[in-house]
Parts: C-alpha cells; structure tokens; sequence
C-alpha cells in the first residue's frame, strides 16, 4: 500500500524527470462544493510538483467563493497560464454573471458544470493538455439543463468516441472496476455477458499496468450469492463469468473467479488481488466508500472523504473525486479538498505512464 506522501514523492520524481504534465480541473457543480475544493486543492504546493494544474470555470464563481488571500490568473487561454504556486489559473468560461445560489439544485449551474466538462475533454483531445480532473456534478442540474447524461463517464465516452469503457473507483491498494454502472440493477444484470466481462478484466490489467502494477492480480465478483453456488442461486456465473474467465487467462492475464461477492472484497482489502472486476455500480462503490469516507457523529460531519473515480478505455486522462456536489455543505468552510488532491495525483500518475 502506498501511503499519499509517498505516491506524491514518487510521482516528484518522475515528473521532474519527464517533465510536469499540464493537468485541466473542471470544477463541477458551482452550486456545490466543486469550486472550493478546487481552490483549497491548489494551495497544496505538492501539487505543483507533480503537475501544473489550473481550474476551468467562471470568473463570477471564483469571486464569490474567495481565495483567502491567493491570486487568481483569470485567462481564455492555456497559453497564458502561469503555472506557479501561489497563483491559481483559471480558464474563465464567462458563462455566469453572477454566482448561482449554493445548495440549490438548478438548470444555470447545470449547464454551466456540463460546459465545463465538455471544455476538459475538448483541451485533451486538441492534446493542449496532458490530463483532465473533473469535479463534482449534479445529474440531475445538468438533465434540467436539457443534457441527457447520467454522469461524467458516459459525457467522456460520447465526446471522445470511446466505446469500450469502464469506471475504476481507487482508494489506495482498493481498486475496482465496474462491468456497468449507472443503470437500474434489474438491467445491470442483463448486462452481465461473457464478452462485457471479457473486456471489463482487460481493461482492469491496462489499468493497474498504468498505475505501475507490473503484474496486475484480478478477482472476479460473483454476480448472485454465493457466486450462484454452482447453479442453485442463479446461472450467469456459469454461462457468462466463468468463460469470460477462462478466455482471459488463455491471453496469459493472472484473474481468479468469479469469487462470492461477501468474501471477495475482503481479500482484495487484504493485498491478496490488485484489483476487483465488479458486476454493477453499488457492488464495487459500497465497499470502496465505506473504506474511504468516515463520518463523524459528534461533530456531524465527514471526518474523510477519500478516494478516486477513474475512466479507464478512453483516449484521454479522466479521473474524478469520488464523492458528489454536498449541497448541504457547500459554502460553509468545511468540505475536504483529499479527494481532488489524490485525482490529481492519479491524473498525473497515468499521464506520465501512458
């Protein structure tokens, strides 16, 4: 397990010698916290280390939200960045004259947010930057916006063309990778086919080789209790997951399963696997987030918001904070900013691995 000091220690070095990827943040939702943590994110000078980051949103947002003393570097272009610890670079869109009200659930700050996004993927795919973060977003602000999206992972695949695709979530050595993700469960279990699956390992070996695992070890998740106890609790293990299984190890990849669901992730959390291909959204994020985030009764807040959503198939970097908008918290002082440090820090680690 590499703790967060030494991931970024590491990653010093190698950005030294390759030289410091130029790393695009869209700030999700400015009715949420994206914005702040952004900011707060930034003034980590670690992070300027590794890479040289600047934020794309809105001038208005930015203004509002304070700097505490930090300079800001409003520009339309990346060509005038500065790229220097102390001053945060923004690409301004001049989408909002005014900041949107915090906490709200609505259609200005939806749009903005999507147009945010789709800046990000434009920049990486015209290769002006090297790779793209993304902050927090509403669905359901960017649905009122009129985009037809479930989330930042189906945004990517339609503009950048990726078709074979899957979300890693990442907190430390807990890796999982998804077979599909924002669906209902009656259809995430329809979608578990030999070929999807067959994919969805490969995909999970590209990734641990990109996040430097020079031999990646694979479980497979069950999809039914008891990984369908050999038929009794339902079929797809045996017509659809053991021989994705078997073709995967035919092409020499080191995967074990399909593993009871109840057993599987403790041994993944043990450093038995490096990675665990999972057969539906909550069966890998319930595991993953209950290790990274913590919740403190007394003081009735987040004590630890940590960990990482990655999109692995795509063309481009993408690696977001695995955590939502907290609109109940937004503007308030007191949203962590981990999550988007260690995105950046994985951003980075997968740009200088391509």
């Amino acid at each position: 397990m590499m703790s967060d000091q030494s991931m970024m220690a590491k990653l010093t070095e190698q950005a030294a010698a390759k030289g410091r990827p130029i790393v695009a943040i869209s700030t999700g939702d400015p009715s949420g916290i994206g914005p702040e943590i952004s900011v707060s994110a930034l003034q980590h000078e670690e992070v300027y280390r590794i890479c040289r980051p600047f934020l794309i949103g809105d001038l208005a947002v930015f203004a509002a939200v304070g700097l505490k003393g930090w300079n800001l570097n409003p520009s339309e272009r990346v060509a005038d960045m500065q790229f220097r610890f102390g001053t945060i670079d923004l690409l301004n869109m001049n989408l909002l004259e005014c900041a949107p009200p915090l906490g709200v659930v609505n259609a200005r700050s939806g749009q903005a947010s999507f147009q945010y996004v789709k800046k990000a993927i434009e920049l990486a795919m015209a290769k002006e930057v090297d790779a793209t973060v993304t902050g927090p977003i509403s669905k359901e602000a960017i649905n009122l916006a009129g985009h037809r999206f479930s989330g930042h992972t189906e945004i990517y695949a339609r503009y950048t063309g990726a078709k074979d695709y899957a979300m890693v979530l990442a907190h430390e050595h807990f890796r999982v990778i998804h077979v599909s993700t924002h669906v209902s469960l009656r259809r995430a279990c329809d979608m578990v086919k030999k070929d999807r699956v067959l994919k969805v390992i490969q995909i999970a070996d590209q990734a641990c080789r990109r996040l430097g695992i020079a031999k990646p070890r694979i479980a497979v998740a069950g999809l039914n209790p008891h990984a369908g106890e050999n038929g009794l609790f339902g079929t797809e293990e045996i017509t659809e997951i053991i021989p994705a299984v078997a073709a995967a190890r035919e092409q020499g990849l080191d995967v074990d399963g399909p593993i009871p669901p109840d057993t599987v992730f403790p041994k993944l959390n043990g450093g038995l696997y490096d990675i665990c291909v999972c057969m539906y959204h909550d069966q890998g994020h319930i595991p993953t987030k209950l290790l990274g985030f913590a919740w403190d009764p007394a003081q009735e807040k987040w004590q630890a918001v940590s960990g990482v959503n990655i999109t692995m198939g795509l063309p481009v970097v993408r690696v977001s904070v695995d955590h939502g908008t907290a609109y109940d918290i937004a503007g308030k002082g007191v949203a962590s900013e981990r999550s988007m440090v260690s995105a950046i820090a994985y951003a980075v680690q997968l740009a200088l691995n391509r």
